[in-house]
């Protein structure tokens, strides 16, 4: 699953993604291509922003729903000990070299 939320600049208008784990309220980042620097608020007046920061909500969620479905499973599932096993052989063989 994709975990980048496209950002699109207030300034420039360029579009780059950032990871949607990052973004929520108070990071900054730089726009790449002109250098603004870029707040991130739930209740910015820029529609840029909060689309970026309602689909980064949305992605959070999804990860999370994703997430708590694969560890069910896993839990579900009987476990096997699928180490080494001890060997009779090993520290018990005598050399007859006495």
């Amino acid at each position: 699953m994709e975990d980048s939320v496209q950002i699109r600049c207030t300034r420039c208008k360029n579009v780059f993604r950032d990871r949607a784990k990052r973004l929520q309220n108070g990071y900054s980042r730089q726009c790449p291509s002109c250098e603004i620097v870029l707040f991130f608020d739930e209740d910015s007046y820029d529609a840029n922003i909060k689309r970026a920061m309602r689909t980064a909500r949305r992605i959070r969620k999804e990860l999370r729903e994703s997430e708590g479905v694969s560890t069910r499973q896993a839990t579900a599932a009987p476990r096997r000990y699928g180490g080494r096993s001890a060997s009779s052989s090993r520290g018990t063989e005598d050399d007859g070299d006495d």
